[in-house]
């Protein structure tokens, strides 16, 4: 049985697989690491399985759909983000149409909205809900022998052949993931045509992205992946495996310079982080990596995993006023925060950090503070945006209730060039100034002398540094410099 998994073209170097899916300034572009994930544990069942990742290749929807057509698949999968939720519906549609195929949209805007995905997309059969591998394998497993009508299989809501929709139960989340395939191994047989295409501001290049675990325990209010695809219970791959597999890229990646490890949050377990740095250790790792992080890793952590190779943590700084941190459910404070960035600098680990504007309690003053916060913190780089709400999130039911959404029209979400729009209108904060506020808190943090000097210190002393900077800077200087900032659009650097 064939299975045509597809990430469908879009914006040129849109990110769907990204906590806040767009084209990024910085040009950075995810992996479809989740679809990615879903068609590995596909082939390891026997199924026959081709993943096209339509931005990453830089296709046109065409060709894309002409591959499915071609392939002559039974199951086509079709991955959504909110943002493009509407092309998503109109590729899964072509194919359908095109192959005859059993059709099926995943990912986290089906997740939030099941039944409403399916009721504007009329030719396709059924949608996922949460984490969808398993769920993708049990259907597989169901066509095959011969099933029109997936009555059984949990987290799947499916279009009856007289029209009905159905929602079958809620499937519980894979308690074991170390069935999971290694995502390398899959970039390596359906993506390595391309693999130095993508990019991510805050590594290395080229990169390969892997998890080692799923979900985060956090309730932050407005994080997608684990109130819409992955839990809050952090499910973790076996230490030996994640070491495996870094050693399978550097044996099969010819030139890759770093890993990024995509966890929400790698440090919820600083156990395991200090084991998994000692047995990259032991078994001497040489690439270089970059995790998520909290502002809360000690420094005997940060020391060991620095000398397991870790080169950056991107971590979620967000406000300097502790009533917003509190409103946003961070379940941490301004002291810690600065007591990790003293730690990191002192175990020598780069820092990347995200300051988020626009939640609860924001006011002029807050967002001041926040500015000051992020000098006196010094991360190496750092970004400024606006709050971006998905449906799904808590983030989103508190816009949506105190009737700040500017729109339900999910095609809004980005501008005409696919860049991140806030739709997110606070009569006393107006999303227009929020963006003017990031782009001048982004020149002020970049273009202090102070910062410039230790940056071509940097440069001049790390050749690698220098590659990445100067990359960066290429697809970035515009907007740092242009004063208007870039229409309606926001920033959103790394992530």
């Amino acid at each position: 049985m064939r299975v045509y998994c597809l990430n469908a073209p879009f914006h040129r170097n849109y990110s769907s697989h990204q906590r806040s899916p767009a084209v990024t300034k910085s040009r950075t572009l995810y992996y479809p690491i989740w679809l990615a994930y879903a068609a590995g544990l596909l082939e390891t069942e026997g199924f026959e399985v081709l993943l096209v990742d339509g931005p990453g290749e830089d296709i046109t929807f065409e060709e894309a759909v002409a591959r499915g057509r071609d392939f002559q698949p039974d199951l086509v999968v079709v991955s959504t983000s909110t943002p493009s939720i509407t092309n998503d519906i109109r590729a899964a549609e072509a194919l359908a149409e095109a192959t005859g195929a059993y059709t099926v949209l995943v990912g986290t805007h089906t997740s939030a909205a099941p039944r409403e995905t399916l009721e504007q997309a009329p030719r396709v059969h059924a949608v996922t809900r949460q984490e969808y591998d398993w769920t993708l394998l049990e259907l597989a497993r169901a066509l095959e022998g011969g099933a029109r009508r997936p009555e059984g299989i949990r987290g799947l809501t499916w279009r009856d052949p007289d029209g009905t929709l159905v929602t079958n139960p809620d499937r519980p989340y894979q308690a074991d993931i170390s069935g999971l395939p290694h995502a390398a191994r899959v970039y390596k047989r359906h993506l390595f045509g391309h693999w130095t295409r993508y990019f991510y501001a805050i590594t290395r290049h080229p990169v390969v992205t892997i998890v080692t675990g799923r979900g985060c325990p956090y309730t932050c209010t407005y994080c997608l992946f684990p109130q819409t695809l992955t839990g809050h219970n952090y499910r973790r791959r076996p230490v030996e495996a994640v070491v495996d597999e870094f050693k399978y890229i550097e044996r099969e990646f010819p030139g890759v310079r770093e890993v990024f490890i995509e966890d929400d949050t790698l440090t919820v377990d600083k156990k395991r982080c200090r084991r998994l740095a000692e047995e990259m250790i032991r078994r001497k790792v040489k690439l270089r990596w970059t995790a998520n992080a909290r502002c809360d890793v000690d420094y005997e952590t940060l020391r060991v995993m620095r000398q397991a190779g870790l080169r950056l943590l991107c971590v979620g700084v967000e406000s300097a006023d502790q009533e917003i941190l509190d409103n946003v459910e961070k379940r941490i404070d301004a002291g810690q925060i600065e007591r990790f960035f003293a730690a990191a600098k002192r175990a020598d680990v780069l820092v990347h950090g995200c300051f988020m504007v626009g939640n609860k309690g924001e006011t002029r003053d807050s967002l001041e503070r926040t500015l000051a916060f992020a000098k006196r913190l010094e991360p190496d780089t750092a970004q400024f945006f606006p709050l971006m709400v998905y449906p799904g999130t808590k983030a989103y039911e508190w816009a949506d209730q105190a009737k700040l959404l500017e729109t339900r029209d999910w095609d809004r979400w980005l501008t005409p060039e696919g860049l991140h729009r806030s739709v997110v209108e606070r009569p006393d904060l107006p999303s227009e100034e929020l963006r003017r506020f990031c782009d001048r808190a982004r020149r002020e943090f970049y273009l202090r002398p102070g910062y410039v000097a230790r940056k071509a210190r940097q440069v001049a002393t790390d050749p690698y540094e220098a590659r990445r900077t100067v990359k960066s800077l290429a697809t970035f200087a515009r907007y740092l410099l242009d004063r208007d900032g870039g229409a309606t659009a926001v920033d959103e650097g790394a992530a």
